[in-house]
C-alpha cells in the first residue's frame, strides 16, 4: 500500500481569546500538559482516576484493567454501577429543580422537563417495561422520533439493566427487521407517528410491516401517543405507552450492573450484508461520555446546551442522552428539520433558548451557507460561546463561515473526530488551550494516543497520509460486535497491524505541529495515476468555490488512471442547463487543479439540487458511486431524505 498523498493547504490559524482561556475547564497550559504528561506515564492511573471521579459507583472497582484475553478488554472489572443513576440520581439533591431537558416541537411548543421531573417520568417508564417482564439482558429496540420520550427510553432500560438498540426512525421496514432479528429483541418502543417539517412519519406502521417480516422474538410493542391520527392495533401485542405508565410508583430502584455489563447495541449506519451490532459497555462508555462533554464543550454549570443529532445515531447517544445528562446539563432537544417552517428556524431556536453551545453537522453547516448570511443576521446569536462541528471532515470555508458568520469570530470551533466505536470523541482542540486550523481535529484528547501508520504498523511521518490508529486501548471503545466476535477482531485489530492497533478505517496524515487532518474512510481514498487522494480535501477545493454550496466526490474504474475524480455539485446558484452546465463544469475542473493540481482534477461533475443524504444528513455515497458508474441502483434508498435527486443525478451527464 502506498502512502496517500495530502494535497489540501491550510495555513490559518486561530487562537481562544484571553477571555475564553482564563474562563476554560481546561485552560492553563501547565494544567494541560500536567494531563498529557501523567497520562502517558501511568496510564492505567489516569483513567482509573478519572473514573473514581466522574462515576457515582455502587460497588467502587479494584482492578483497572483486564487485558488477558485481548482485544476483548476489560475496564474497572469488578465494579458495579447504574448508568441512569449516574444521570439523574445522583443529582436530585442539588439539582433536582435544574431544567434538564428544553423541548421544542416540529411546530414550536416548548416544553420543559426538570432533572426531577426527567426522574419521574423514567423511573414510572422503567417500572412500565419491569412489569411487561423486562430485566437485565434483555434487548429493546427504540424506534423513536426526536421526542423527550425517547431520551426517557433509553434511560429506562439503562436503569432497569436492558440492553436497549436505538434505530434511527428514518430506516426502512427491511433495516428495522433486520436490526431487531439481529439483537434478538424482546420488545420494540415506537410512536403512532412522528412530525418531521410537518409531514407526518408512520413509525407505527413501519414497525408493523417489519414484524409481519418476521421478528419471533418481540413479545410486546409499546407506543407513545405522539399524534391525533388513525392506528392500527394488534391486540395482546401493542400497548400505549401512557396507560402503562400511569399507575406506577415513582421510584424504580436501580438494576446494579457490573462494568463491563453491555449497556447498548447500535448498529453502524450503511453497514451492507449481515448488521454491525457495535456493543458498548456500561462504565467505560460511561465515563468517556461524562469526561469529554466536560472538557471538548467546557460544560459551565448555566449552559444551555444544543446538539442537533438525532438519538438514532452515537452521537445522539454520547452528546444528547448521556453525556448532558450524566453532567448535570440543560440541553434542547428539537424534532424537526433546520429548515422548516423556514431557513431561519435554526437560528430562532439558538435566539429563543439563548443557547451557550452548538453541536453539528459538517452537512448542516454547509446547506445553512446556500441561503446566504442575511438570514442568520437577522437573529441574536450573541449567546453562543462555543461552536462544535462532528461527523465528517467539515470543509474549510465551511468551517470559515461558523466562525465568522455565526460566531462572530469569538466562539472557539470545537472540530470533534470519534465514531461509533469509539463511543466518545478521541480527537479534537480543547477550546481553552488549542490553536484551531480549520479543517483539523487538532490532537488527540489526554488519554487517547492516536497515530497515523503504513500497512505494517510504522509511523507515518510528513504529508504522508496513512491509516489512523489508536494505539492503546481506552474506557469507552467498543466491546466487540454483537454475536460475532471474530468479525470484530479482524476489522477493529486486523491481523496484519500484528492484532494490537485499534483502526478507525480513516486515512490522515499530520502536519509540522503534530495537527491530525481526516482524509477520508480509507474506501474513499481515490487511486489516481499511483496518487491516493483523500475524496475530502478535492471536496474542500470544490466549496471554496464562491459559487458551490456543497459537493461529493467518488472514484469511477478508468483504464488510463486507474481511477477517474466524479464529482456531484451543489451550487449557490439555479441549476443550470445545457452548454451553461458544460462551461460552468470546466471553470470548476480548472479550479480544482488551480487549487490541488491536475491530478485532482474532477472527469466528471454533476449538478444537482441537492446530495442524496438520509435524514440525518448523512450523504450516501455508496449510491453515487453507482451513479458515476452508471450502473442501476439496486440499493435500498427507503431512508433517503429527497430519493427523486438520484434521478436528476443519473440524468445529468456533461
Amino acid at each position: 500500500m502506498q502512502h496517500f498523498d495530502s494535497v489540501l493547504k491550510e495555513n490559518r490559524i486561530f487562537k481562544p481569546s484571553d477571555d475564553f482561556r482564563q474562563a476554560a475547564n481546561i485552560g492553563q497550559l501547565e494544567d494541560y500538559q500536567n494531563l498529557w504528561e501523567f497520562a502517558d506515564k501511568d496510564y492505567l492511573q489516569y483513567w482509573a482516576d478519572l473514573a473514581r471521579d466522574l462515576i457515582s459507583w455502587k460497588k467502587p472497582f479494584m482492578t483497572i484493567f483486564d487485558d488477558s484475553n485481548a482485544p476483548f478488554y476489560k475496564w474497572f472489572p469488578d465494579g458495579k454501577l447504574n448508568v441512569s443513576y449516574n444521570c439523574l440520581d445522583r443529582h436530585l439533591p442539588d439539582k433536582g429543580n435544574k431544567t434538564a431537558l428544553i423541548f421544542e416541537s416540529d411546530f414550536g411548543q416548548v416544553s420543559s422537563f426538570s432533572y426531577a421531573q426527567l426522574h419521574n417520568r423514567v423511573c414510572r417508564f422503567g417500572n412500565a417495561l419491569r412489569e411487561l417482564g423486562i430485566g437485565k439482558g434483555d434487548r429493546v429496540v427504540i424506534y423513536m422520533p426526536m421526542l423527550v420520550e425517547a431520551v426517557i427510553a433509553m434511560q429506562a432500560c439503562a436503569r432497569i439493566g436492558a440492553v436497549h438498540s436505538v434505530v434511527f426512525g428514518g430506516f426502512s421496514a427491511g433495516a428495522l427487521r433486520d436490526r431487531i432479528e439481529d439483537a434478538g429483541a424482546k420488545l420494540v418502543i415506537t410512536a403512532n407517528g412522528g412530525l418531521r417539517g410537518g409531514k407526518i412519519i408512520p413509525l407505527k406502521e413501519t414497525v408493523d410491516e417489519a414484524l409481519d417480516m418476521g421478528c419471533p422474538t418481540v413479545e410486546n410493542v409499546v407506543v407513545y401517543y405522539r399524534l391525533n391520527i388513525d392506528t392500527a392495533w394488534r391486540n395482546g401485542r401493542d400497548l400505549w405507552w401512557h396507560e402503562l405508565s400511569k399507575h406506577q410508583p415513582e421510584f424504580c430502584e436501580p438494576e446494579w450492573m457490573n462494568s463491563e455489563d453491555p449497556l447498548f447495541i447500535l448498529y453502524t449506519s450503511g453497514s451492507t450484508g449481515k448488521p454491525k451490532g457495535i456493543v458498548h459497555s456500561s462504565a467505560g462508555y460511561l465515563l468517556g461520555a461524562i469526561n469529554t462533554f466536560r472538557n471538548v464543550f467546557d460544560n459551565k454549570p448555566n449552559d444551555v446546551y444544543w446538539c442537533t443529532a438525532d438519538v438514532g445515531w452515537i452521537t445522539g447517544h454520547s452528546y444528547v442522552c448521556y453525556g448532558p445528562l450524566a453532567n448535570g446539563a440543560t440541553q434542547v432537544i428539537y424534532e424537526g428539520v433546520p429548515s422548516y417552517p423556514d431557513p431561519g428556524r435554526i437560528w430562532r431556536i439558538i435566539q429563543r433558548h439563548k443557547i451557550n453551545v452548538f453541536y453539528t453537522s459538517p452537512t448542516l453547516i454547509r446547506s445553512l451557507t446556500r441561503v446566504g448570511d442575511w438570514i442568520p443576521n437577522k437573529y441574536d446569536l450573541s449567546s453562543l460561546r462555543l461552536l462544535g462541528s462532528v461527523g465528517e471532515p467539515i470543509n474549510p470555508s465551511a468551517w470559515m463561515w461558523l466562525y465568522e458568520v455565526i460566531g462572530k469570530e469569538r466562539c472557539p470551533i470545537v472540530d470533534t473526530w470519534w465514531q461509533t466505536e469509539t463511543g466518545s470523541i478521541m480527537l479534537s482542540p480543547l477550546p481553552g488551550i488549542n490553536s484551531m486550523k480549520p479543517g483539523s481535529c487538532a490532537l488527540p484528547l489526554p488519554g487517547i494516543m492516536a497515530d497515523v501508520v503504513d500497512e505494517t504498523g510504522q509511523r507515518i511521518s510528513g504529508q504522508s497520509g496513512g491509516l489512523l490508529v489508536i494505539k492503546r486501548p481506552f474506557p469507552s471503545m467498543l466491546r466487540t460486535i454483537w454475536n460475532d466476535d471474530k468479525r470484530y477482531q479482524a476489522t477493529y485489530f486486523p491481523a496484519e497491524l500484528g492484532g494490537k492497533y485499534y483502526v478507525a478505517g480513516d486515512s490522515a496524515h499530520r502536519d509540522e505541529d503534530g495537527y491530525f487532518w481526516i482524509l477520508g474512510r480509507t474506501d474513499d481514498v481515490l487511486n489516481v495515476s499511483g496518487h491516493r487522494l483523500g475524496t475530502m480535501e478535492i471536496e474542500s477545493a470544490l466549496v471554496a468555490n464562491p459559487q458551490v454550496a456543497e459537493a461529493a466526490v467518488v472514484g469511477r474504474p478508468d483504464e488510463i488512471k486507474g481511477e477517474a475524480v466524479v464529482a456531484f455539485v451543489v451550487l449557490n446558484t439555479a441549476l443550470p442547463e445545457g452548454q451553461e452546465a458544460r462551461d460552468l463544469a470546466e471553470q470548476l475542473k480548472q479550479w480544482v487543479s488551480k487549487e490541488i493540481g491536475k491530478i485532482a482534477r474532477p472527469e466528471d461533475i454533476r449538478f444537482a439540487e441537492n446530495l442524496p443524504k438520509t435524514r440525518s444528513g448523512k450523504i450516501m455515497r455508496r449510491l453515487l458511486r453507482s451513479i458515476a458508474k452508471n450502473e442501476v441502483i439496486t440499493q435500498d434508498v427507503s431512508t433517503l431524505e429527497n430519493p427523486q435527486i438520484i434521478g436528476q443525478l443519473q440524468r445529468q451527464v456533461l
